[in-house]
């Protein structure tokens, strides 16, 4: 089972939710696609929060995102067009997964774009994070 701060296996996750994405979207399940590439962003915020926050702040999808903005987006840690973006997938997987309607092909194929850009983000992230001032690892004890 995977740890709950587990960085490197949360961005595992989210790339494994961006390959559903895909071939959902492929198969023309746009509702799916959508599903997928929002917990896509949602698992890389949560590798990027990992050793920010308190786990019990990111345990719902409002404290995860709001975490994100605080933490990460407010100080210019990243930029705040990722903020915009996890908060738009938000509102479009919640329109997906709960309305009677479907999501356009085009509106998802954005949105697997944007979550796309958002875990290479973080992951570029967390790999400028994890080395020191000179170059070498830095000690994340």
């Amino acid at each position: 089972m995977t740890k709950p701060n587990d960085r490197a296996a949360l961005m595992q996750k989210a790339d494994r939710a961006l390959a559903s994405a895909r071939l959902l979207l492929d198969a023309g399940d746009t509702d799916g696609a959508c599903n997928r590439a929002y917990y896509a962003m949602f698992d890389a915020a949560r590798a990027a929060l990992a050793n920010e926050v308190e786990l019990e702040t990111t345990k719902t999808h409002g404290g995860l995102i709001a975490a994100f903005g605080l933490q990460l987006v407010k100080p210019g840690r990243l930029p705040k067009a990722l903020g915009r973006m996890l908060n738009r997938a938000e509102e479009v997987r919640l329109l997906a997964d709960y309305t009677g309607g479907s999501v356009e092909s085009a509106d998802a194929r954005e949105l697997l774009s944007q979550a796309e850009d958002f875990v290479d983000a973080v992951r570029n992230y967390l790999d400028d994070g994890s080395r020191g001032t000179d170059g070498t690892p830095a000690d994340h004890a």
